[in-house]
């Protein structure tokens, strides 16, 4: 039985946007990596000294940085990261709501062409 070219379209829709979720969950995944990580970064820059040399790293060089300076930076730059998690956090749940609503139509659509569904949720 030939699948109908609607229900073809719709196929090729759902496609395309598991990719599109799957790469946002990867941002996702990345932005609270990076999130961690900062953390961890400052957490250890505050049990330094005050009066320690502090190092960052600029491409191939370490650069003696003012613990002040540095630890502002780290604390603006967590603030975004969670900014920028929000961010995606509210594409994911949209992403994913209309799969759930595509995958219901695309169902409907191939049960009314008497066709199995066989989608891979």
């Amino acid at each position: 039985m030939e699948v109908p070219k609607n229900v073809q379209h719709q196929i090729a829709q759902f496609q395309q946007m598991q990719q599109q979720a799957q790469a946002i969950t990867m941002q996702k995944q990345n932005v609270e990596l990076q999130i961690r990580e900062s953390e961890k970064a400052l957490e250890e820059l505050k049990n330094v000294e005050d009066d320690s040399d502090v190092y960052k790293t600029a491409g191939n060089l370490l650069i003696k940085v003012d613990k002040v300076d540095v630890t502002k930076e780290l604390e603006d730059k967590i603030e975004t990261l969670h900014l920028r998690e929000k961010t995606v956090q509210r594409q994911e749940e949209k992403i994913m709501k209309k799969l759930q609503e595509m995958q219901t139509s695309l169902q409907d659509a191939m049960q009314g062409s008497g066709l199995q569904p066989g989608l891979g949720n």
